[in-house]
């Protein structure tokens, strides 16, 4: 890390402390040459996730898209976005402490599901039966009943 006084390329950390979004961690630093403090923000580099999709091909996973799918199931319900958002970042933490490179939509949806179950079950069952694809009313109302009776 270069000094932004004077040039040095020594220094030492002061504090260490994750930024707010929480891949980023911000550093007090002190030059060693010339005694200021500066400081530096740090991303941490993650290797790239690949998402196996339905019909075989891989793309990037993006958590943005992610997101989307998770603030349609939320629409109309009073969940704030803070806490939306909070269920994305949790979602890919668990997505990528799997360790795998590659994951399937399926198992995407899957770790979604769970935490949806937790944070609202109407949201829940509205990302079910699209991410399921419930063909007729048999098949959500079988969900139903297995959400009541695991409330039970």
């Amino acid at each position: 890390m270069r000094c932004p006084f004077c040039g040095c390329v020594e220094s030492r950390v002061i504090d260490s402390r994750a930024a707010e979004e929480g891949s980023t961690i911000r550093r007090r630093r002190e030059c060693l040459e010339c005694m200021r403090r500066f400081t530096t923000y740090e991303m941490i580099e993650q290797s790239p996730l690949i998402v196996i999709k339905k019909d075989g091909r891989r793309v990037i996973f993006e958590q943005s898209k992610l997101l989307n799918g998770i603030v349609r199931a939320c629409e109309k319900r009073y969940i704030p976005i803070n806490e939306i958002e909070a269920l994305g970042e949790r979602v890919e933490r668990d997505i990528r402490n799997t360790m795998e490179r590659e994951i399937s939509t399926q198992q995407i949806g899957e770790i979604v599901m769970k935490h949806l179950k937790d944070l609202d079950q109407v949201a829940y069952v509205r990302f079910a039966s699209v991410y399921r694809q419930f063909a007729d009313i048999d098949n959500f109302m079988e969900e139903l009943q297995a959400l009541m009776k695991n409330k039970q």
